[in-house]
């Protein structure tokens, strides 16, 4: 599972990677960073490829596929597992034709020790941003307004996040990204290979205060070791 991650690089720092890595040079104002403790129902910064050329944006996290009845059932789709994304019909139409990446730069778990549960904060060894793939749906609610939602697609976890949590949000490298926003590609079996742990030896983790544990706590204090 993955339920809070955090994007704590400033606005120029975005501005930059989203520059570099998929030629987007024009980004919205609703766009908000630093951001500490990035929960469920909240929008998060999202790419997709309409074809043409990359996009970003936000996205609600909490995925409503558009056939709900109800969108509230979001905040029950917050994590799509990988093994399974074919055979589910609340996904699969996504996985073939609205695939997203998810911009951050942590992602916290918490590790089980007696009867507590330790919040960890778990990143790459430069604490650079990293792609987590998503799927996007969108919703017309009965006014006629659209939802746009996503969802964090999780793998097993590799060695070091094993250690704290037995899933990890799927993160993609710089090849498997560029295949994972390509709309033309709609194989479901090549797709699938993507969705694998990434690198333990790229990543690292530690301990955090349990401040992470409230969704209204969101400051520095959140990354701040332990």
């Amino acid at each position: 599972m993955c339920g809070r991650f955090t994007i704590t690089v400033t606005m120029e720092e975005l501005k930059a990677y989203l520059s570099d890595y998929y030629d987007i040079e024009e980004m919205k104002s609703d766009i908000i960073v630093p951001r500490y403790n990035v929960s469920p129902g909240q929008d998060v910064i999202s790419i997709i490829n309409d074809g043409s050329k990359n996009r970003v944006g936000l996205l609600n996290w909490g995925f409503v596929p558009s056939f709900a009845k109800d969108e509230k059932i979001g905040f029950s789709m917050i994590n799509a597992k990988s093994e399974t994304l074919d055979q589910k019909i609340s996904y699969k139409s996504s996985f073939e034709h609205k695939r997203c990446i998810i911009l951050a730069d942590g992602f916290y778990e918490w590790k089980k020790e007696d009867n507590q549960k330790i919040p960890m904060r778990i990143l790459m060894k430069d604490k650079s941003i990293f792609p987590i793939a998503g799927l996007w749906s969108t919703y017309v609610r009965p006014d006629g307004t659209k939802h746009h939602s996503t969802t964090i697609i999780t793998t097993q976890a590799n060695d070091l996040v094993s250690l704290v949590h037995d899933r990890m949000p799927v993160i993609l490298t710089d090849e498997s990204r560029k295949t994972w926003l390509n709309p033309r590609i709609t194989d479901l079996r090549l797709l699938s290979t993507i969705l694998k742990p990434y690198e333990p030896d790229q990543m690292y983790t530690y301990r955090v205060s349990s401040a992470v544990n409230s969704s209204k706590n969101e400051n520095q204090a959140c990354i701040i070791p332990v």
